[in-house]
């Protein structure tokens, strides 16, 4: 007789709900996205990119911001910080290679390509950081009370998006190049193509193939006239940033169809925001036309203050009022009919060369209108200032850049004397930055120049009480506005020492 021996049959295993794996993947990205940005070079560079918001928003240039600018100066420094996170990111997803575990983790539930997937999304965190700093300043600029224009919202993705292709291509390389030194060659090489290099200029379509292409310009212009393709640009930074992932994953073997569809739909994305942007880059025949109105014959909003008109486009149309306030003050310190003369002061740009342009506006010949441009603020406020008193005594813009006689030192006092600091103005009128000798007097058109023997009177004047000088330019309006008065004899009449030696321009 033979006994059958039986043993209970093992517990069956529970493998767990089918969406076990997706938090598992979920709960690793978050593990190791706190790894990153804890990490100390990460730490640092952040660091670096707050500070540089800080501090960039605290000078004189920046009180009047145009908003169509403010949006492409969010996309530069989240490069560096996106370089930290390339570097990061890579060097967690080959930290088992590194560390020799490789091995250790076949045996775990978690697949290699899930690992990746998790090392993927923990860059996000990284990128959403950046879009809280991009909005924070972008709207530091966005509520100054000197605030014109608008921004884009395709533009301000730029600084997210980058760090989320960078991430992402950190994590790419991991299976592509398996060494250490894959991520700080490619940080080389990004950095002397993008920052150390020309840069991309932005008119041509290879050059939007960089993750930004900032094009930042010499003079603003109106929104409608920019002709970025920043849309197609944030579709092709979308697309390449989820396709370095997708590859990612699919290398390190995640063959299953949502992978390889993801890998394929995220290409065409890239492909198609490429070859768009690239399209997009030449001006269409509505822009050119549109620019060409806006340089030659623009469309504009004219507003009445105090006796004198300000025509400005529709965006610059609440900087009336600071242009006003200059007018007036200048006009306060003039005499004669001067004191109550009406100017018009008419908003003027070159845009038909688009961002890249740089043409000089020539001086208006009509009498009393004066010029001014798309920026405020810092040295553009004592340059308009000596457009203004220039008109005041030459009559019109034109003649005013022709002036060499003791004319001169009348229009650089009315520019500066109700200034807070004249001499400080002063410096920062003049191209070479001095107070002394001759020099070019900048201005929103043609310059005007100042000889060594007008600086040395327009110095001492400034050093005089404004309120006595005032005075006297009023009493002797007419003669202190002659043409052919000499530098000697406006001294003289203003009551301070003449030049030191006589202006060339007067023999």
């Amino acid at each position: 007789m033979s006994a059958v021996l039986t043993t209970p049959a093992p517990d069956t295993v529970e493998a767990g709900p089918r969406g076990a794996g997706v938090r598992a993947v979920f709960a690793l990205a978050g593990i190791e996205a706190r790894r990153m940005l804890t990490s100390l070079p990460v730490v640092l560079v952040f660091l670096g990119y707050v500070t540089w918001i800080v501090w960039r928003g605290d000078s004189d240039w920046s009180d009047y911001p145009a908003l169509q600018d403010a949006d492409r100066a969010t996309q530069s420094m989240p490069m560096f910080f996106g370089l930290a996170i390339m570097m990061s990111a890579n060097f967690a997803a080959l930290r088992s290679r590194r560390h020799g575990t490789e091995a250790h983790f076949a045996v775990l539930v978690m697949p290699a390509w899930q690992r990746t997937a998790a090392h993927a999304l923990s860059v996000v965190p990284a990128a959403a950081l950046t879009a809280v700093c991009v909005a924070g300043q972008f709207a530091r600029e966005a509520v100054k009370p000197g605030a014109v224009g608008h921004g884009s919202p395709a533009e301000l993705a730029v600084g997210p998006l980058t760090v989320l292709l960078f991430g992402t291509l950190g994590v790419l390389l991991a299976p592509v190049l398996r060494s250490v030194l894959a991520a700080p060659l490619a940080v080389v090489l990004l950095l002397f193509v993008s920052v150390l290099g020309t840069g991309p200029s932005g008119t041509d379509g290879t050059s939007w193939l960089s993750p930004v292409v900032a094009a930042i310009s010499s003079d603003t212009l109106p929104s409608e006239l920019l002709g970025r393709p920043a849309a197609w640009h944030a579709l092709y930074l979308t697309g390449a940033a989820l396709c370095a992932a997708f590859l990612a994953v699919l290398l390190a073997g995640g063959r299953n169809p949502a992978v390889r569809a993801g890998v394929a739909l995220s290409l065409a994305l890239a492909v198609t925001g490429g070859v768009l942007q690239a399209r997009g880059v030449a001006p269409s025949p509505e822009l050119t036309a549109a620019r060409e109105r806006a340089s030659v014959r623009p469309e504009q909003t004219c507003v009445e203050r105090d006796g004198s008109t300000y025509c400005a486009f529709d965006e610059w149309v609440p900087r009336v009022s600071a242009w006003a306030g200059v007018v007036e003050r200048v006009r306060s310190l003039a005499g004669g009919a001067a004191r109550e003369r009406g100017i018009v002061v008419r908003q003027r740009i070159d845009a038909r060369y688009g961002l890249e342009g740089d043409a000089a506006i020539p001086a208006l010949t009509e009498p009393g209108q004066v010029t001014v441009g798309t920026a405020w603020g810092g040295n553009r406020v004592p340059e308009f200032s000596s457009a203004v008193a220039a008109v005041l005594v030459a009559g019109t813009e034109a003649k005013g850049s022709e002036l060499c006689d003791g004319r001169m030192v009348t229009v650089m006092w009315l520019s500066l004397a109700w200034q807070d600091d004249p001499m400080d103005a002063l410096r920062r009128v003049r191209l070479d930055d001095s107070v002394r000798g001759s020099a070019i007097v900048l201005s929103p058109t043609d310059p005007l120049t100042m000889t060594e023997g007008q600086t040395d009177v327009v110095r001492r004047l400034l050093e005089e009480p404004p309120t006595g000088v005032g005075q006297r330019v009023k009493e002797h309006w007419d003669e202190l506005t002659a043409p052919g008065v000499t530098t000697a004899r406006a001294a003289e009449v203003l009551g301070v020492k003449g030049p030191d030696k006589a202006d060339s321009c007067e023999e």
